[in-house]
């Protein structure tokens, strides 16, 4: 989202807006058979660490689908509303550690008296699940041309199984030691078909995503600094989105804090949770005694750019407050 690069689909070009919206219709009128209503406003997540372009980009999306956004909710923060909302008695601080299929987010909040206030969020807006699909195909990729001398890179068709299998094999090591691949008719040679067959252990697979996993400890030190907390006054850790199933990324936490992170919610299903939740409040459907005020932080630095100079004087970036009574 947010960038100019086009996709061509079938002799047409689509920009990620179109095909996001493409995505809400679809969603929409499921949602719409579900309940028997008409929907036309929405509440939209957004990993933390999107920019103003691309939430920008994801707000056109609403309105290309004909919806209206009401709310875009940073995916971290929903996820910690839907746990927030059954524990409004409780005074926490909370770190979201969101490792979805393409972003990472890295949230710090704190919970006191029916307020979710967030502290500091940091990110990753290039790792998730899909990197490690990636390593998953390049092994393949290359123990391939290693036994046969065939580079399934040159065929679209070949590839496209490949990366559906890698995410397979990627969930499957969740909870198994092992997984087989087995891709029969993967390629030919010389007239002859021939299969792809091999086996990926866990202790593999972690070997090849270990790099990946420990660059987000970076993201965890700058949300805890900015928040101002060590990872000894971290309450406790959420797990949000399908690779904190990984247990190699559950060990790694467990590590860094000291503590076991937990899943009291369901990784793939706390954000769209948050986001109903978000939902209810702004249609006052909430009552009073389980409403819960949120503020959330910029994880950006802002400035301004001076376009041309009109008059005036510059201010140093060492000045005395200029009118003392406004403070």
């Amino acid at each position: 989202m947010g960038y100019d690069k086009k996709v061509n689909i079938r002799g047409e070009s689509y920009t990620p807006e179109n095909i996001s919206a493409f995505i809400l219709k679809h969603l929409i009128e499921y949602a719409q058979a579900f309940t028997g209503e008409t929907i036309d406003r929405v509440v939209v997540t957004v990993p933390a660490y999107f920019n103003e372009t691309q939430r920008r980009a994801t707000l056109e999306a609403g309105k290309l689908a004909g919806l209206k956004v009401e709310r875009l909710i940073n995916e971290p923060t929903a996820a910690a509303l839907a746990y927030g909302i059954e524990h409004m008695e409780e005074n926490n601080h909370i770190l979201v550690y969101d490792l979805g299929g393409g972003t990472l987010d890295v949230t710090v909040l704190e919970m006191f008296d029916g307020v979710l206030e967030v502290k500091a969020s940091s990110g990753n807006n290039q790792l998730g699940g899909k990197d490690f699909d990636q390593l998953i195909v390049n092994r393949l990729i290359s123990r391939f041309m290693e036994d046969t001398g065939v580079n399934l890179q040159n065929d679209v068709t070949s590839m496209a199984k490949l990366k559906h299998e890698a995410e397979l094999c990627k969930m499957a090591l969740s909870h198994t030691e092992a997984y087989e691949i087995i891709l029969p008719f993967i390629a030919e040679k010389k007239g002859s078909p021939l299969t792809l067959r091999y086996t990926v252990t866990r202790n593999e697979f972690e070997k090849e995503i270990e790099p990946l996993i420990q660059s987000t400890a970076e993201c965890l030190e700058v949300a805890l600094k900015d928040a101002g907390l060590t990872t000894s006054e971290i309450d406790f850790i959420l797990l949000v989105g399908g690779s904190t199933r990984i247990p190699y990324v559950r060990n790694f936490l467990k590590k860094y804090f000291g503590q076991e992170p937990t899943s009291l919610l369901d990784p793939d299903l706390s954000v769209v949770m948050g986001a109903a939740v978000q939902a209810g409040i702004l249609d006052n459907v909430l009552s009073k005694e389980t409403d819960i005020l949120i503020t959330d932080v910029c994880p950006y630095t802002l400035g301004i750019k001076c376009i041309t100079n009109i008059g005036g004087f510059e201010i140093p970036d060492y000045f005395s407050v200029i009118i003392n009574r406004n403070l």
